[in-house]
């Protein structure tokens, strides 16, 4: 046997995102977050369809994506394991957590609430130029 999987996937069946869509967001957050990393295995799709009930072909949708935004690699009898993290650098992402959680502060003490801190957060992504297209 390999490595234990290191996600569980949930299902919204009420989002309206389709479920092949809400693997791979789960996945790519899950490398943002640092959770999953290269050399981690998925769930097979056995297991994930005994999880939670959704069909195998959706399952293997959701992997050939990932595959082919090259996060993802399939090893024939093997499973498919993550190729690439999308998370920072361990000591970059703690600062950025730090700062970003002094910001969040700072705009709960001048009175926002959590939706108005995340339309802020949204609108400064929206005008932010991006430097790097990935």
């Amino acid at each position: 046997m390999g490595p234990e999987p290191t996600i569980e996937f949930r299902l919204d069946r009420t989002s309206g995102v389709p479920a092949y869509r809400q693997l791979v967001d789960q996945v790519r957050h899950a490398l943002r977050l640092g959770i999953l990393r290269p050399g981690d295995q998925l769930p097979t799709v056995r297991d994930v369809v005994r999880q939670i009930a959704i069909n195998p072909n959706t399952v293997h949708r959701s992997y050939r994506e990932l595959e082919q935004q090259g996060l993802t690699e399939g090893r024939p009898g093997s499973g498919t394991f993550v190729k690439r993290s999308l998370d920072a650098a361990p000591e970059q992402r703690a600062d950025l957590q730090h700062t970003l959680e002094k910001w969040v502060r700072t705009a709960r003490e001048a009175g926002l609430d959590d939706e108005g801190i995340a339309a802020l957060v949204a609108e400064a992504m929206r005008t932010t130029p991006r430097e790097d297209p990935r």
